[in-house]
Order: structure tokens, then C-alpha cells, then sequence
């Protein structure tokens, strides 16, 4: 289930999108639209991807289609060429093909810094520098610079028929793996878009070399790397950085979507106060964490949020209290038998393969959950009357000793 999940973030919406645009490019059908998509689509990607990227205060996106935008159209500009060539669009084209994936990668690795602050205007500017190195040495030294940028460092005489130099080829991996490798370590949209970008860029050059279809694959990255900000947002608004659960914003939209019978429960955890005024913050947020992941896979059909502080909700669609409360139960008696450990300051983030011997014992401590768990009735007929009514079983686990659930 889990790696389902993960494939699926992985693939939506960038794989969605570049398998679609591959059909289009291909498909006798539909590759017919591609000249009328490539005369609007460009312009129209570029100016939404800066303006939300913008306002939404996204450097990478930005920087991105501004450097899509630059390549593709100086690529198109010496695409008249493409017959005969000269020296000079030669040596631009291999330079955008080896700088094009490997800007791309750097972006998709930075923190976002703003684009008008410090940060943000210096990335800008080694961003322009490179078109002035490029122009400069294509102009001075072009056929020099093609003797390296076309070099042949694997003997392999099918390579020398892509339109890609190995150089550049080399530099479309690297981008790719260390995007793809990103996007499954992190399951963000934003680090599956650039692969599927860089991606997307690499299907280009390799199946279509020049022309009108290059420049379709262009605006594909483009859109792609929009996409993917909005699906970012999306889920910065709507699932708890924290956890992983979704946020209370989710759980309000969720309980429009019941119907008329389900059962609802409000999780806390013990002591938490304690946990934090104890061990600090840090150790506050992996009790958290260790929580919410036991709530990632209640039983029984129930969805977990995150209500807010150390407060969890679980809904079970269609369900009974009676019915959700063994579940519940469950959940609360494997709680209490992980036993959770206290990292220490000094302690390493990855286990060490090798336990140094007179090494102190590790602190172990137990963390448990109250439960207070309410279904709609007569009495209870809208959501909010029912996390009310759980809210006071809650209140009365607690009293009653904790780690417990009551009805």
C-alpha cells in the first residue's frame, strides 16, 4: 500500500502530463495540433509560471521557465541553420543541451529564498552570467569549443547518432536521477516536476533533435513545473508538514463529504506538555510523528488528521461507534507497546553499523493516547455536534485515567 502511494505522488501530475504530451507528439491523430499548441502554449505557460510562481514567492519556478523560456527561443532563432549549420549555432545548441539539465537539477536541490531577496537576485544573476559566457565563447572560440563539447569519451557508435553530445546525454542522467532520486526521498510534487521536466526535455532532444516538436517538449517542461507548484501548494495547505496527516483544513472539507451514518474519535496524546517541558521541543515533534504514523494505518476504513497541537481526529465513513471502537482500541494498545526512545543530542541520526561497547543505555519512555469516540444520530445530526460529543468521551478518558477509549 505504501509503495503504491509513493508511485502514485511520484507519477501525478508530471507523468500524467509527459505520457500525454508523448501521445500527442506521436499519435497521427493528434500530432497535427502540436504546431497550433507550440504558437500559443509557450507564451502563455511562461507568463502564468512567473506570475504565480511570483505570488506565490516560487524562485525555482521562476528561474526555471525563464530558463526554458531563453533556451527554447534561442534555439528556435538558430533552428534556420539547422540544414547547414555553422561553428557558432553549434556550439550554442551543445551548450544550452549540457547547461539546460543541470540548472534544472541545481534548482530542484534549493531551498526556497525568495526571488527579489539576496538569494534570490544572486541565483538570478549566475543564471544571466551563462548566457553571456555561452555567447561569448561560441562567438571567440567555436570550433575549439565543439572539439570539447562534442568530445567521445565512451567509444559507442550508436550514441553518435542521437542529437545529444555524450557530455550533454551524461548531464540529462544526472539530472534525472538526482530529481527522480529527490522526488521518491522526499514524495513532493515539486521534486517529481523537475524530473518529469528534465525528463521531458531529454524525450525532446532524443526523438525530435530540432524544430517545432523540441519546442512542444519545451513548453511540456514548462507546464509540468506549474502544475507540480500548484500541487505543492495544494498540499502545503492541505496536509500537515509535521506528520504527513492531512491538516484540519482537509478534515473540514472531508466532513461536508459524510453521509448519514459515521463514526468520529478525537485522539490526544498523554502527558504530552510533559514530554515537551522534559526532553524539549525536539523530542515533542517525534512523539508526533511517531503517533500520526500509527494513525496513518488505523484499521477498519478510518482516515486520520491532524486536528491541531498533539490532537488527532479519525473518521469512519459509514461506520457505528461500536464498530470504529475495536479499531480504536487497537490502535491505542499498539501505541502504548511501542516503546518510544529518546534521542539524545549525541546521538547519531542513522544507526551506526558498529555499537561502541560501554556505550550508556539508551532511555526508553511510554507514550500513550486517549480516545474519545462519537457517531451522528438524532441527537448528534452535523459534524460539529459530533466532534463535540467526542471531544467530551475525550475529556472523560482522561479523567478516568487515560489511555483509554470511551464511547
Amino acid at each position: 500500500m505504501e509503495g503504491m502511494k509513493r508511485g502514485i505522488v511520484f507519477f501525478i501530475p508530471g507523468g500524467v502530463l509527459f505520457f500525454g504530451a508523448l501521445l500527442m507528439a506521436n499519435v497521427n491523430g493528434l500530432s497535427g495540433f502540436v504546431p497550433s499548441v507550440v504558437g500559443v502554449a509557450p507564451y502563455v505557460v511562461l507568463c502564468a509560471a512567473v506570475f504565480i510562481g511570483w505570488r506565490f514567492n516560487r524562485s525555482a519556478l521562476v528561474f526555471s521557465v525563464l530558463i526554458l523560456g531563453f533556451c527554447g527561443l534561442t534555439l528556435h532563432l538558430t533552428a534556420g541553420s539547422a540544414g547547414s549549420p555553422t561553428p557558432r549555432a553549434e556550439a550554442v545548441f551543445h551548450f544550452i543541451t549540457i547547461l539546460l539539465p543541470l540548472n534544472l537539477m541545481i534548482l530542484s536541490l534549493l531551498k526556497e529564498r525568495g526571488i527579489f531577496t539576496f538569494h534570490g537576485i544572486f541565483r538570478l544573476s549566475m543564471i544571466a552570467v551563462q548566457p553571456v559566457a555561452v555567447a561569448g565563447f561560441s562567438r571567440l572560440h567555436a570550433v575549439a569549443m565543439l572539439e570539447v563539447l562534442k568530445a567521445r569519451p565512451l567509444p559507442l557508435e550508436f550514441l553518435d547518432g542521437l542529437a545529444l553530445s555524450q557530455t550533454a546525454l551524461f548531464a540529462f542522467i544526472l539530472g534525472c536521477v538526482v530529481a527522480g532520486l529527490r522526488s521518491v526521498l522526499r514524495q513532493g510534487a515539486k521534486e517529481s516536476g523537475f524530473f518529469w521536466a528534465i525528463f521531458a526535455l531529454l524525450t525532446g532532444f532524443l526523438t525530435a533533435g530540432r524544430g517545432v516538436v523540441l519546442e512542444f517538449y519545451f513548453t511540456v517542461a514548462g507546464f509540468i513545473l506549474l502544475v507540480s507548484l500548484i500541487e505543492a501548494s495544494h498540499a502545503m495547505a492541505y496536509k500537515d508538514e509535521l506528520t504527513g496527516l492531512p491538516a484540519r483544513r482537509a478534515l473540514k472539507e472531508d466532513l461536508l463529504k459524510l453521509g448519514h451514518r459515521y463514526a468520529l474519535a478525537m485522539v490526544d496524546i498523554d502527558h504530552f506538555k510533559k514530554f515537551n517541558d522534559t526532553y524539549g521541543h525536539d523530542v515533542g515533534d517525534q512523539v508526533l510523528r511517531m503517533v500520526a504514523s500509527k494513525l496513518a494505518r488505523v484499521t477498519g476504513g478510518g482516515k486520520s488528521f491532524r486536528y491541531g497541537g498533539e490532537e488527532f481526529t479519525v473518521i469512519f465513513p459509514g461506520r457505528y461507534a461500536d464498530h470504529a471502537r475495536g479499531h480504536l482500541e487497537a490502535l491505542r494498545r499498539e501505541i502504548a507497546a511501542s516503546a518510544f526512545i529518546i534521542r539524545g543530542r549525541s546521538r547519531p541520526k542513522k544507526k551506526p553499523r558498529h555499537v561502541r561497547a560501554g556505550t550508556a543505555p539508551l532511555k526508553s519512555v511510554s507514550v500513550t493516547v486517549s480516545i474519545g469516540v462519537a457517531c451522528r444520530d438524532e441527537k448528534r445530526g452535523t459534524p460539529q455536534a459530533v466532534i463535540k460529543a467526542a471531544d467530551k468521551a475525550l475529556y472523560r478518558a482522561k479523567k478516568q485515567g487515560r489511555n483509554q477509549v470511551c464511547p
